[in-house]
């Protein structure tokens, strides 16, 4: 799949099969992520991947919109480590550009995927920091929720030029 057609497909995907993911295609996912800019080529990201079905409950209770891992087959949380960020903050950044690698794979790879946000909120971070046991210094960003797609989405286009503002506001 075409870099443009991967970006123009994906779609936030939250039903999934039973079909299990590879291993390699998991290991495409991640390193794709591991290509994505960073400030000042910190990489600051760290991922933690769950399979396991009882993390996926306890993950449900503390997060009140990630009802699709009872679904998923996997899920990447993805991580930011602030011992290795260039300056305060960056490691958001740059965590979401690891994250939109893993989406447009995903879709590439005909895996099903939805992004669910943690951070910025500290009830859902120090949750999530307590069941994966991370160290202080690691902060969740999000979640990312993979699955081969048990519903079909159609494409959309939000292509606006109202956004678009040349030179000056």
């Amino acid at each position: 799949m075409k870099t443009m057609e991967a970006i123009l497909k994906r779609r936030s995907i939250r039903q999934f099969t039973n079909q299990p993911i590879a291993q390699d295609d998991l290991n495409t996912l991640l390193r794709a992520a591991m290509m994505a800019p960073t400030a000042r080529n910190c990489q600051e990201w760290e991922f933690v991947i769950v399979q396991k079905k009882e993390t996926f409950q306890k993950i449900m209770h503390i997060h009140p919109y990630a009802k699709m891992l009872e679904q998923a087959n996997c899920a990447i949380i993805v991580c930011g480590n602030t011992q290795r960020e260039h300056a305060p903050g960056y490691w958001m950044a740059d965590c979401g550009a690891a994250t939109q690698n893993i989406l447009l794979a995903a879709t590439s790879l005909g895996i099903g995927s939805v992004w669910l946000g943690v951070y910025p909120n500290e009830e859902r971070m120090n949750g999530l920091a307590k069941i994966l046991n991370l160290p202080e210094y690691i902060k969740p960003l999000n979640i990312i929720a993979l699955g081969y797609p048990n519903e079909k989405k159609e494409e959309i286009d939000r292509f606006d030029p109202a956004k678009i503002h040349v030179e000056k506001w």
